[in-house]
């Protein structure tokens, strides 16, 4: 057997390239799109994808399966659980509990492990020329090392009243079934820390049954449902914007990328004639160079492995916009685009100096300087960090306002009073900075945000 875990870090994404040796033949598991990385293994191991699955519809991710389809012609194995509704909507080969699928001398097992969504599958490899027994279990976003798929994603991110709850029964029912697997079982789930799929996932890539039994918190509930079912849904982080749009777009048929897109480097009259056309501009550098000088109405989203993830906040998948960047990081900032499906780039800049404008800045402030806002009526203090953290502990006075879903609560700001932001360590708040600002709501930043404010050791966290 030939065994490759493709982890895409900066959404905390694995995929799998299995292979079978003897016969030249391969399966990849949830496949991002950016699938030239699966065609390059396949080329250098001179093997053959034939086979694609996918555990489930996902939310985090568009999926590159029909891409890898497409180009490869394998074929697509996918659930065909879950009953009315969660039916992928495009031709595939529908698989089901029980059901095994052959790639060579390897088979995978279906298993049906609903509780994240209603038609997740897992898939159990026996790798027969060694054994007879299941060696690995690859288990999409059922289970994680040290926790669990959240099962409020559908409700929350999509809409759909009631899921979350009858999810987090499912997922209790799925668990009991996993504990019954031979503890040697390898478990290579399809996220690891960084996830918005769970709350507390380790950065160990794999992880075994029996380790999960005695370590993951969501197998020390035995005979408690309601227990398990209540520390489930408790304090999971907010689902990005996006997900919505990946729910969807992972389940319908849509127009396919089979290669990275290349994009144009606009001249100054081109980037002058969409400015003033309002095409939105997302600047991709450093927070401290964006705050010495940044283009009128721009936003600052740092190209790091955050950058898709806040670009799925703050855009639609209608509008177009144009990049701040190096041409450089082109190649890398359209990759992590494309895999959360947001395509419309509509060209990028270079230096915010081409172009004529005053250049504006942010008033970033140092903690000295934070301290002399708090406590004082004409003084609004913004904490964006989601709100779990926020509960956590928090600065004394300050408001919860999730950067994420800033722009929808402008109404909550008071631009009677000083405005002061800050997050954990300033990535958050520079986005925050720049989105009030093209608001026209002038903000101080306290860019040292919660990291600084708990070193001070004579400084005090409210819960």
């Amino acid at each position: 057997m030939y065994f490759q875990h493709v982890y895409d870090k900066t959404l905390a994404q694995a995929s799998y390239f299995i292979g079978c040796q003897a016969k030249g033949e391969a399966i990849v598991i949830d496949a991002k799109r950016d699938i030239d990385t699966y065609l390059e293994i396949a080329k250098q191991n001179n093997m053959t994808i034939t086979h694609i699955a996918e555990t489930h519809i996902h939310a985090d991710f568009l999926t590159g399966s029909r891409e890898l389809a497409k180009v490869t012609g394998a074929k697509m194995y996918l659930s065909d659980e879950g009953g009315e509704g969660w039916q992928y909507e495009f031709d595939h080969i529908g698989v089901k509990n029980g059901d095994v699928i052959k790639v060579g001398n390897l088979t995978l097992e279906v298993i049906h492990t609903p509780g994240h969504t209603p038609e997740s599958i897992s898939f159990l490899l026996t790798d027969h020329p060694a054994t007879k027994e299941p060696v690995m279990l690859f288990t999409g976003d059922f289970v994680f090392v040290g926790d669990i798929g959240r099962p409020d994603l559908l409700e929350k991110a999509a809409g759909l009243a009631g899921t979350q709850d009858a999810g987090a029964k499912q997922m209790y029912k799925s668990i009991e079934k996993f504990a019954s697997l031979p503890e040697y079982i390898q478990v290579w789930p399809g996220h690891g820390a960084g996830s918005a799929c769970g709350k507390a996932l380790g950065a160990v890539p794999s992880s075994t049954v029996g380790y999960e039994k005695i370590r993951n918190w969501a197998f020390q509930y035995n005979n408690n449902e309601k227990g398990f079912t209540d520390f489930l849904l408790a304090d999971q982080p907010e689902p990005p914007k996006y997900f919505a749009m990946m729910k969807k777009l992972n389940k319908v048929d849509r127009p396919l990328l089979i290669e990275v897109p290349k994009h144009a480097k606009l001249s100054k009259a081109e980037f002058l004639d969409a400015y003033e056309k309002g095409i939105k501009v997302i600047d991709t550098r450093n927070k401290a160079d964006f705050a010495q000088g940044f283009i009128p109405g721009s936003i600052n989203i740092q190209g790091n492995n955050s950058f898709a993830t806040w670009c799925g906040w703050m855009l639609n998948y209608d509008e177009q916009f144009i990049l701040v960047a190096d041409e450089s990081q082109m190649d890398d900032l359209t990759r992590k685009l494309m895999r959360i499906g947001l395509d419309n780039i509509y060209g990028f800049v270079d230096n915010v100096n081409d172009f004529g404008f005053e250049l504006e800045k942010a008033d970033v402030i140092d903690l000295h300087e934070f301290k002399t806002y708090l406590n004082k009526p004409n003084v609004q203090v913004l904490d964006v960090r989601g709100a779990a953290e926020y509960e956590t502990g928090h600065v004394e006075g300050a408001e919860n306002l999730f950067v994420g879903t800033l722009k929808d609560n402008l109404d909550k700001i008071d631009k009677n009073k000083q405005v002061v932001i800050h997050c954990q360590s300033g990535d958050r708040a520079a986005i925050a900075a720049s989105l009030l600002h093209k608001n026209g709501i002038k903000v101080k930043n306290f860019s040292g945000g919660m990291a600084e404010w708990k070193k001070n050791n004579n400084l005090t966290v409210t819960k």
